[in-house]
């Protein structure tokens, strides 16, 4: 049976790219900018699905493997804060995907250098697409 309606939809999904492990210089006391840190980021991409799920092509797709580079590339790149770090990164993701609904990023310092203990500090950052 032919429908007489045509139907538009979105199939809204999510890619996380979750653990990304860098040593980068990111801090405000003079010992970190030195010496380095390991960090951990975590990005969350939402974006309408809906083509690639037809075509089964990456061309249709957001690129996960694309979106790693730039994750990294604003990793290399010093800062004082993890909240300019995590802003960047979501500036970059947007700039490069037009089809990017909304992203999350935490961005995770282990063993900061505070006076006890404490495994990590996390700066987590959400934007959405206002169309």
């Amino acid at each position: 049976m032919l429908s007489l309606f045509k139907i538009d939809f979105r199939i809204m999904g999510q890619i996380r790219l979750n653990g990304m492990e860098f040593y980068a210089y990111h801090g405000c006391y003079r010992d970190e900018q030195l010496m380095g840190n390991r960090f951990l980021v975590d990005v969350t991409m939402e974006t309408d699905m809906v083509t690639a799920s037809k075509t089964d092509d990456l061309y249709d797709a957001l690129n996960y493997a694309e979106a790693y580079q730039l994750v990294a590339q604003e990793m290399s790149i010093r800062s004082q804060l993890l909240e300019h770090v995590s802003s960047r990164i979501l500036d970059r993701l947007f700039e490069r995907f037009p089809q990017l609904e909304q992203a999350e990023v935490c961005v995770t310092k282990l063993n900061p250098p505070i006076d006890g203990q404490l495994p990590g500090v996390s700066v987590s950052q959400k934007r959405t697409k206002i169309n």
